[in-house]
C-alpha cells in the first residue's frame, strides 16, 4: 500500500504525507473538490483575529502582495491495492483557501496555536490554510537535476535552494467559490478539470521559472506529497524528464518569465543534490526523499 510515513523521520524537517514511488500518471490522480475540505475557523476569537492583523502587517511591508485563491489540502483516499499496481488510484481531497489566510495561519508567528494535538494530519491542521503547493524534480537529457536558488526578494526562504514549483491555481479552471457544488454534473466536470490542473500547473511553473519550452517536457509523474514541519505547509511533487541538455537549459534560463524569483539555476548530479538539501525548505527536502524512493523502486523493478 501507499506509504504515509517513512521510518526514521523523527527530527527531520519534513513529513511524507503520501508516497507513490512507482509514480502515478494523470489518469491515476483523481480529485474531489468540496467545501467539506475547507479550513475550519478556530474557536479562539483572538487567534482568528490575528489572521487579519498578520496579513495587514505583511501588506504594509510589501505592497505587491496579492490575495489569490488556492486549493487547500484536505487529505486523500487510495484505491486499487498496492501502489505499484497500474490500476491503483489516489483521490486527493481539496478545498478552497487563499493567500491571505495562508499568511495569517501557516505563516503567523502563532502558527503552532492553530494546530490540534492529533496523529491524524488533516485533523491536526484543520484550522490552518494549508494551500497545496507543487514542485518538480526535473531530470535533463544528460541525467542532471534542476535546482534553483531563490532570490533575496521572495517572501519565504530567500537564498535557499528549491525545485521549480508554485501552486495549482483555482482560477485557471474557473473556480472562485463553492457555488454550484450541489450540481452533480458540474461537480464531476470541475473535479476532472482540477485533476488536470494539478499536472498542467507544474508544467507551467517549470516553463516560467526555468525558461524551457513545454514541448521539451515529458508528461509529469506524480510521486507524492511532502509537508514541512515548520508551519505545516504541504507540497505535491512530480517527476519530469526534459529532452534538453544542461548547456541548452542554462541558455534558456536567462530569459525565463519568472526569472526574478531566483538568482541562479544549478544542474547537479544526485550526489551533489544530496549535499544541497540542507539548505532547502523542509517540504523540498521531502520532495528529494520522494524522488529517491522513486529511484530505488525503479531499480528494484
Amino acid at each position: 500500500m501507499e506509504k504515509t510515513e517513512i521510518d526514521g523521520q523523527d527530527g527531520l524537517e519534513f513529513k511524507l504525507l503520501l508516497s507513490c514511488p512507482s509514480g502515478l500518471s494523470p489518469s491515476q490522480v483523481l480529485v474531489v473538490f468540496d467545501e467539506s475540505y475547507d479550513r475550519i475557523p478556530h474557536s479562539d476569537l483572538d487567534l482568528e483575529n490575528s489572521i487579519s492583523e498578520t496579513w495587514e502587517r505583511r501588506v504594509q511591508q510589501s505592497k505587491s502582495l496579492f490575495n489569490g485563491k488556492k486549493f487547500r489540502y484536505g487529505g486523500y483516499n487510495w484505491s486499487g491495492g498496492d501502489y505499484s499496481n497500474q490500476e491503483s488510484r489516489v483521490c486527493l481531497h481539496l478545498g478552497l483557501t487563499d493567500y491571505r489566510t495562508f499568511v495569517g495561519t501557516n505563516l503567523n508567528p502563532l502558527w503552532q496555536s492553530f494546530l490540534v494535538p492529533s496523529e491524524d494530519d488533516c485533523l491536526q491542521c484543520q484550522h490552518t490554510s494549508s494551500p497545496l503547493g507543487n514542485g518538480a524534480v526535473v531530470e535533463t537529457n544528460d541525467k542532471k537535476i534542476l535546482v534553483l536558488q531563490r532570490s533575496n526578494n521572495v517572501g519565504e526562504f530567500p537564498g535557499h535552494f528549491v525545485f521549480p514549483g508554485g501552486h495549482p491555481e483555482p482560477e485557471e479552471v474557473g473556480i472562485s467559490s463553492h457555488q454550484c457544488d450541489k450540481d452533480l454534473e458540474y461537480a464531476e466536470l470541475r473535479n476532472r478539470k482540477v485533476s488536470q490542473e494539478m499536472f498542467d500547473s507544474i508544467v507551467r511553473e517549470v516553463v516560467e521559472e526555468i525558461g524551457v519550452p513545454a514541448s521539451t517536457l515529458c508528461t509529469p509523474t506524480f510521486i507524492g506529497i511532502s509537508r514541512r514541519m515548520l508551519n505545516v505547509r504541504p507540497t505535491a511533487f512530480f517527476f519530469i524528464k526534459c529532452s534538453l541538455q544542461t548547456e541548452e537549459i542554462q541558455q534558456l534560463y536567462s530569459g525565463a518569465q519568472d526569472g526574478y524569483e531566483s538568482t541562479q539555476l544549478y544542474t547537479v548530479s544526485v550526489n551533489d543534490l544530496e549535499s544541497m538539501t540542507t539548505k532547502m525548505p523542509g517540504c523540498h527536502q521531502g520532495g528529494f526523499a520522494l524522488y529517491k524512493l522513486m529511484v530505488e523502486t525503479l531499480k528494484e523493478t
